[in-house]
């Protein structure tokens, strides 16, 4: 068999339209747009722009988010496209099985696996700092931190990180709720994202009379 044999795009449809093999489609356009905006406002976004804006570039961020704001557009035209000619579940795998082979589809599958298991491994740690500062360190660093991190305190002593305990609960909470159902993870997402438009809203609000634009 062919490494670049493609899935004739009407057996996937009829596959798709199967009751019984199928997948059950129950999220509505509320949902979809909830996901969406979810997708676009990302965790990521209180992860490390403080950072980025306040020891690196600083103003100049928003230039970044320009830049990255306009390769977002191009990708979202794309899958637009390709939701419209291939309305299946499997997102840019289906799309690549479909137009250019199976292994090309094989690597794009892992491709997308590697960088959702990294976005969330790396927001669940960031999620584990912000939960010990609010906490004021009451976690101690040797569960918060892995075994690749340590630190020497002031008085001399090595503290060797053991495990991040509160990153591995959320991922755990995240992955029984996903486990749950596709309604139930997609009311808690519309939830969270009303949550985080509103922070993003009140910041601007805030923050926009100390903006100086000799900067």
């Amino acid at each position: 068999m062919s490494l670049f044999a493609k899935k004739p795009l009407d057996q996937i449809l009829a596959q798709a339209a199967d009751s019984e093999k199928g997948l059950k489609r129950t999220l509505g356009a509320g949902n979809l747009v909830a996901l969406g905006i979810g997708a676009i406002i990302g965790a990521g976004l209180f992860v490390r722009t403080a950072a980025a804006a306040g020891q690196a570039a600083g103003p100049a961020v928003t230039l970044s988010f320009i830049i990255a704001a306009i390769g977002c557009a191009f990708a979202g035209l794309c899958y637009a496209e390709f939701a419209s000619m291939i309305p299946i579940a499997g997102s840019a795998y289906a799309y690549s099985y479909v137009t250019m082979g199976e292994l090309i589809a094989w690597i794009i599958g892992w491709a997308l696996i590697m960088e959702y298991a990294l976005g969330a491994a790396t927001v669940a740690i960031a999620w584990s700092e912000y939960l010990n500062k609010l906490l004021g360190g009451a976690i101690p660093y040797e569960w918060c931190h892995s075994p690749f991190e340590s630190y020497t305190d002031s008085a001399g002593v090595l503290h060797q990180g053991i495990m991040n305990a509160p990153a591995l609960v959320i991922l755990l909470a995240l992955t029984l709720l996903l486990i749950k159902g596709t309604q139930e993870s997609a009311i808690v997402n519309a939830i969270i994202v009303f949550i985080k438009v509103a922070i993003v809203i009140l910041f601007i609000a805030i923050g926009w009379q100390y903006i100086r634009p000799e900067n």
